[in-house]
């Protein structure tokens, strides 16, 4: 089985919006780091030194890669990181080799069986 990783990052009162959208389209889970910070094009603004940006997560999705595009898609729909700039963005990347992830194998072998 080949695997690809989908990494995104979100506002995080988007997380668990994405996180939903990403299991109904066939991810088995994530990791989930807390508290990132980003820029973009415009820089951030600041009160007095402190800066007003919202707080970032950034999900971390091992998938099958038959599955992935369509869970990206899924992710970017929900994140609206293509309508609202500054909202996120997401990617994938090719898996060379993984280990434990038997456990995600074995889900996705039991949902292919069930469909045939």
């Amino acid at each position: 089985m080949h695997f690809k990783l989908i990494i995104a990052f979100s506002e995080d009162s988007r997380t668990d919006k994405i996180m939903d959208a990403a299991r109904k389209a066939g991810a088995t889970g994530a990791t989930i780091i807390n508290n990132a910070r980003g820029e973009g094009l415009n820089q951030s603004k600041t009160f007095f030194g402190l800066t007003l940006d919202t707080q970032r997560d950034v999900l971390l999705f091992i998938v099958e890669e038959h599955l992935s595009r369509h869970i990206l898609e899924h992710i970017n729909e929900v994140g609206k990181f293509d309508k609202k700039p500054g909202s996120g963005m997401a990617f994938q990347i090719d898996v060379e080799d993984a280990v434990g992830v038997s456990h995600q194998i074995n889900q996705l072998k039991s949902a292919v069986e069930d469909e045939l």
